[in-house]
């Protein structure tokens, strides 16, 4: 354990504000052959509102250990500063337990880059020998991280959880003054434009730029649906998905259009919540059809997700006879053979 890592334990009267349970599984297989310093990336996950990922140097981050140790790190995605967090790592055994002796924690305030005093990235230079990876971890061709990301509060006085997001919600909910609409599809939805600007720059350059949009008071928008749409700007509002039961659609289908409105709208967060759902969506059924979404929409997190999926023999066998195997080997033939090589191999 090198400068990066804490031993330290959070104050007694710390609260867990929120967490994120995880699994990082890596293809050792086709990674041990990274140089040293060459690292590899968990999904990104929330967890208290911020964005976090794990990074993974199979051989080690500094030439210090000379390639002998596996290093692992957090890192803080998000541009807000100052939070603090628990990470804990563990690996699963080859019993598909949790091996408990493997098991690492530390906490530290994390920053933005840049941020005098705080860090942007914080773990273990020294995690595990990478020998003792190899014989005791690797199942198969994987070796699967164990990893839970639990934000903090440990102030003396205890912070109630923000509520900014319910008050704004209201505010979309009751039309308190709205000052532009959009027209959907023949139905109308109110907005305030400070809210939309704030939350999106493709908004704020179309509602306050030089584009025909800034001086309109309602504007009318195509290749959209309207319940894509109503869910979109509730998130824009309260920056989380309306509760399944108000969320009146919740099929991949939906997913996908709202994921396609994310990354037009620029909303980052939202990209990564939509990435979400359709992973929960994906079974042997529906993995190549969302693969394919996950392709042509340049989404590699749940491309990854989707093949690391597919290509496990008994998936594969079923996946390769539906509609969506048959589209992807049209569509897709770098894809498909990608898949048969994995599971050849």
């Amino acid at each position: 354990m090198n400068k990066r890592a804490k031993t330290a334990q959070p104050e007694a009267q710390t609260t867990i504000v929120d967490s994120s349970v995880f699994q990082f599984r890596v293809d050792y297989q086709q990674i041990k052959e990274l140089p040293l310093g060459k690292s590899v990336y968990s999904d990104v996950v929330s967890a208290g509102g911020h964005l976090w990922r794990i990074e993974c140097f199979l051989h080690g981050e500094s030439e210090a250990n000379k390639g002998e140790y596996v290093s692992i790190f957090l890192d803080h995605l998000s541009k807000s500063r100052c939070v603090r967090a628990i990470l804990e790592v563990d690996i699963l055994g080859r019993d598909g337990k949790p091996s408990m002796s493997g098991m690492q924690r530390t906490f530290e305030t994390f920053g933005i880059k840049g941020d005098k005093g705080l860090a942007d990235s914080w773990g273990w230079d020294r995690f595990i020998k990478g020998t003792i990876l190899e014989e005791d971890y690797l199942i198969g061709r994987h070796v699967t991280f164990l990893c839970a990301v639990m934000v903090i509060d440990d102030s003396p006085i205890p912070l109630p959880p923000s509520d900014i997001g319910t008050h704004l919600g209201c505010l979309l909910d009751n039309n308190d003054g709205t000052d532009v609409s959009f027209i959907v599809n023949d139905e109308t939805f109110h907005a305030h434009r400070a809210v939309l600007a704030a939350r999106s720059p493709v908004f704020r350059a179309e509602l306050f730029g030089s584009m025909s949009e800034a001086t309109m008071s309602s504007i009318t928008l195509h290749d959209i649906t309207p319940a894509t749409f109503k869910v979109m700007l509730r998130f824009i509002y309260t920056d989380e998905l309306p509760g399944e039961d108000r969320l009146e659609d919740s099929s991949a289908e939906m997913f996908q259009d709202l994921r396609a409105a994310a990354d037009w709208y620029a909303l980052d967060r939202l990209k990564v919540i939509c990435a979400q759902k359709l992973w929960e969506k994906v079974s042997v059924d529906t993995v190549a059809t969302i693969l394919g979404w996950a392709e042509t929409y340049n989404c590699q997190e749940l491309k990854n997700k989707c093949i690391d999926f597919f290509v496990a023999e008994e998936n594969f066998k079923e996946a390769m006879f539906t509609d969506g195997y048959a589209l992807l080997v049209l569509k897709f033939p770098s894809i498909t053979a990608e898949l048969k090589r994995r599971v050849r191999a």
